[in-house]
């Protein structure tokens, strides 16, 4: 992996974070926020991005390539839409990483570092303020990505069962 220091919050920077679908609802402010938080970061093609079982605080944005996400080392997804959010259940609900992340293929991606909050520290009540509909913004971005992946899920779960119950009536004949 190859990995840049946290990034500026110049507006070249901000500029290229608009460009993001998910990131496009974010106000300047937010997105210099975000910036101070984030890493851009490279992978080669099998390269690990986050391992199952792990506590890490990192969350992602694919900027460009694509992904292979398995369970128990069996592939259970993939991503290839650039802006795409992933790494976020653990930031949400604080388990370890359910699933391992592989790069397939050359790979960046942005690396928000959430244990980082210290860097986005405010003093006044207006700053506390913004730092929060900051976060609210952030977890409803988590929040809309999280309802595409259960909705496909669903999807998928349902064909397996229609699946199964069509074997259990054909061995029951």
């Amino acid at each position: 992996m190859i990995e840049s220091k946290y990034l500026k919050d110049n507006i070249q920077n901000i500029q290229r974070l608009m460009t993001i679908p998910g990131l496009k609802e974010f106000e300047t402010r937010h997105l210099a926020k975000l910036l101070r938080l984030s890493k851009i970061k490279e992978y080669s093609d099998g390269e690990l991005i986050i391992k199952e079982g792990d506590e890490d605080p990192w969350l992602y944005f694919l900027l460009s390539g694509r992904l292979t996400i398995k369970k128990n080392g069996i592939e259970i997804g993939k991503i290839n839409q650039v802006g795409e959010i992933f790494g976020e259940m653990r930031i949400v609900d604080s388990l370890s990483r359910s699933a391992s992340v592989y790069a397939d293929g050359k790979t960046i991606c942005l690396g928000v570092d959430t244990s980082a909050k210290g860097r986005l520290a405010t003093a006044s009540v207006e700053e506390r303020d913004a730092r929060l509909d900051f976060l609210l913004l952030l977890y409803r971005i988590f929040a809309e990505y999280m309802s595409i992946r259960l909705r496909a899920t669903n999807e998928e779960l349902i064909k397996a069962k229609s699946k199964i119950q069509k074997l259990t009536e054909l061995t029951d004949e």
